[in-house]
């Protein structure tokens, strides 16, 4: 009797312990679903006091610096040094942005730099016939996801190096030189980038965003939105690297469809066709000289 009871007591402790447990797990989510509902409120909250103190303040808070115009710190421009770097901030009073709204434009388009990249550069070709590379060799997970990116990143800079030093010296430089306001410099750095697109871009392809823009018709290419250049841009550079990848699927389909007709023929109908394939693929892949004719072709494509 006495260890029955005991083992009564064991069990109604267990259990009292179990549903602490789950009470405790059940009052986190309710709290972390709390913390995700108010989540997007606290970030509009926080952009909203930036615009409004960006816009208030008359007053910045400085190290070691003093304002240019003799004190007049309304309007005017202030200069001073934190250690070894020399800064200078202006309140915006003359028609431009304010220091903290020019931080968050520069946060914004650092976070959408990825995406910029991958749209409106030679990117997305390269990276989608890598992977119809990889998935006609059969290898899965050979070369990974890290080492494919590596080599598109670098042949992007490598393709995109003329567009590159074309922007630096139209735009950024002058920029710099204080020889052209920002808008300028961004109309001058975005017409490389045009010419560079609309050279890849099918005319199909244009000509429907056109319509969906409701654009008539165009007499100068300078009329043409960007807008609509980029999502045209994008189109035509999946139809190019699908159309490459189809080309490179060929031989290595010829291949699978050998192998798995001479394992039917020899009886071995349960033995995959592809783990017997795959080092053939491999073989004819390293006699071709595949990546330095795929890459090679790839990358003359862009010229």
């Amino acid at each position: 009797m006495n260890m029955q009871k005991s083992n009564k007591k064991k069990e109604n402790r267990i259990t009292d312990n179990r549903n602490t447990r789950q009470v405790g797990l059940s009052s986190n989510n309710e709290l972390l679903l709390r913390i995700r509902k108010i989540k997007p409120l606290l970030i509009v909250s926080l952009i909203v006091f930036l615009i409004l103190f960006s816009i208030s303040t008359r007053d910045v808070i400085y190290a070691s610096g003093t304002p240019i115009d003799g004190g007049n710190t309304q309007g005017v421009d202030f200069e001073g040094n934190l250690g070894p770097i020399n800064f200078q901030l202006d309140n915006g009073e003359e028609g431009g942005l304010s220091t903290t709204l020019q931080i968050m434009l520069l946060v914004t388009i650092i976070a959408l730099a990825p995406s910029i990249l991958i749209m409106v550069t030679s990117f997305t070709r390269i990276l989608v016939v890598l992977h119809f590379v990889r998935s006609a060799l059969g290898t899965q997970t050979t070369p990974p996801n890290q080492v494919l990116i590596g080599i598109a990143i670098f042949l992007t800079v490598f393709i995109m190096s003329p567009i590159f030093t074309d922007i630096n010296e139209t735009a950024i430089k002058p920029l710099e030189n204080g020889e052209i306001t920002q808008e300028v410099a961004l109309e001058e750095g975005v017409k490389p980038l045009r010419t560079f697109m609309l050279e890849q871009t099918n005319q199909k392809d244009l000509q429907l965003f056109l319509d969906i823009a409701e654009i008539g018709e165009v007499s100068e290419v300078d009329d043409i939105p960007t807008s609509v250049i980029i999502p045209a841009f994008i189109i035509s550079e999946l139809k190019i690297a699908f159309i490459i990848g189809f080309l490179i699927y060929i031989p290595f389909l010829i291949i699978d469809m050998v192998v798995a007709s001479t394992l039917m023929s020899m009886g071995m109908m349960m033995l995959p066709p592809t783990t017997i394939s795959m080092p053939f693929k491999i073989l004819l892949f390293i006699m071709a000289d595949g990546w330095n004719l795929v890459l090679g072709e790839l990358v003359k494509t862009f010229y």
